[in-house]
């Protein structure tokens, strides 16, 4: 077996907090051996999942501590960092939270965004005269560009977490209504983010504010999956920070935190889409693709994160064109009545300037 130090406490209280751990997520797969020097704990052996034990043992723990153990343990510790670093030591903490916010954003962006663009998105939009010219190479650049920046003051706020400064928890059993506060806190967190993104969102709109940062992402009027991300870094940033906000302000299973997360991105690449079917009951209650294709073309209209609430509340709410007949994809089909496109895009009466948008021959 392999050696692994750890930082120095209570043997006994680290074998206790470790056999917690794998009585209900390990015992098929740990075996510790303790090493005893002093009173104190100084190294142990195990056969899987060392990092989680660690983790456990040392902070109340976040999210980020069920991705960055798997981290440690399988590339971290044995390829990267000298035996001697220990794993909680902040900078190494804060090197491993870098590396996996970008690769994991990254991932995240470019896989489920290729998978909604090759699968769900329909490509007749690319026909529509307000696509630009090399729409999605240019999405996906200024995401790539985007994203890095966005990390680092995501990634201080996951350090905090990890570090234990949230109110996440571990245990079902520490949760202050059971099983009941997990659907609450489910239900909850996506109204609380929908309430401040909005606010958020129609801030970043304001005349002083809008040219500097949220201009970027109102470039794709007809927005493929990979514009989800695409945002100056200080609007992608200040947007998800509500997400980040409500594990310090209210209790949340980590486990339930992560997955969260992970739906809110699928579900602005959703948004993204080009998919405008909503269930009728859903149409005035739901901020789906269509709700959200009007904010990029109409701009005023739309805010809202999830739901059509605040939007209501606000009076920003616009029901959707393309509910009316009156959407990108009729706007091509008139196009193609009336001559000016053919099956490829835009016919010889038409241009593209060098902004990307089709105009008229002079």
């Amino acid at each position: 077996m392999t050696r692994f130090r750890i930082c120095p406490m209570r043997c006994q209280e680290t074998a206790s907090r470790c056999e917690d751990v794998s009585r209900y997520w390990l015992r098929p797969f740990v075996f510790l051996q303790w090493e005893q020097k002093d009173g104190l704990c100084e190294a142990f052996n195990l056969t899987h999942f060392l990092s989680w034990c660690v983790f456990k043992s040392t902070f109340t723990g976040s999210k980020m501590d069920l991705v960055l153990n798997v981290a440690d343990y399988y590339f971290f510790t044995p390829y990267v960092y000298p035996s001697s670093w220990l794993e909680d030591e902040p900078l190494r903490q804060i090197i491993g939270l870098m590396v996996v916010t970008n690769l994991g954003a990254a991932i995240l962006y470019l896989g489920l965004g290729a998978l909604s663009y090759f699968f769900i998105f329909d490509h007749k939009l690319m026909q529509h005269p307000q696509f630009l010219e090399n729409q999605v190479q240019r999405e996906i650049k200024y995401a790539l560009w985007s994203l890095p920046w966005i990390s680092v003051p995501t990634v201080a706020l996951f350090f905090a977490e990890v570090r234990g400064y949230s109110k996440l928890y571990d245990s079902v059993d520490e949760s202050p209504l059971g099983w009941s506060g997990l659907i609450f806190s489910m239900v909850s967190f996506l109204f609380f983010t929908d309430m401040c993104i909005y606010w958020v969102h129609r801030f970043l709109h304001h005349k002083l504010i809008y040219k500097y940062f949220h201009k970027p992402h109102h470039v794709w009027k007809i927005p493929t999956p990979f514009a989800s991300h695409a945002f100056h870094p200080v609007d992608g940033f200040v947007q998800g920070l509500p997400y980040h906000i409500y594990p310090f302000l209210f209790p949340l299973h980590k486990i339930l935190y992560l997955v969260l997360y992970v739906f809110v991105n699928i579900w602005t690449i959703s948004i993204h889409d080009g998919d405008y079917r909503v269930p009728n009951l859903m149409e005035h209650i739901i901020n789906g693709s269509a709700h959200h294709t009007d904010h990029h073309l109409f701009f005023d209209y739309n805010y809202g994160q999830y739901f059509t609430l605040w939007d209501h509340i606000g009076g920003s709410y616009r029901y959707p064109s393309a509910l009316m007949g009156k959407g990108p994809h009729d706007h091509i089909k008139k196009l193609m009545a009336e001559g000016k496109l053919n099956s490829n895009g835009v016919n010889s009466q038409t241009n593209i300037n060098k902004n990307g948008v089709h105009v008229k021959k002079e």
